[in-house]
């Protein structure tokens, strides 16, 4: 499970067909700081995120694990919205 910061959307009119009305989103990973780590990643939404916000991305055979995934040509899939980051010193 990654943490991991919505920096924008991405618009594919010509997809699968399995891919149809779903909700692409460019994240890019964070550190519990927010500190931006990594590069970034296309994650398919479930939860109806927003640009800016922090969230949690599942990805590789996890993603298809999430609600409605299955059988889905899918690698990362945003399944959470993240209120706080929370690490004692």
């Amino acid at each position: 499970m990654l943490l991991a910061r919505i920096v924008g959307t991405v618009v594919a009119t010509r997809k699968d067909p399995r891919l149809v009305s779903s909700k692409l989103l460019l994240a890019r990973p964070v550190d519990p700081d927010g500190k931006h780590e990594g590069n970034h990643l296309v994650a398919i939404d479930t939860v109806d995120a927003g640009i800016g916000e922090t969230v949690l991305i599942v990805s590789g055979s996890s993603a298809r694990m999430a609600a409605g995934m299955k059988d889905l040509p899918v690698d990362a899939v945003v399944v959470g919205i993240v209120d706080h980051v929370d690490v004692p010193s």
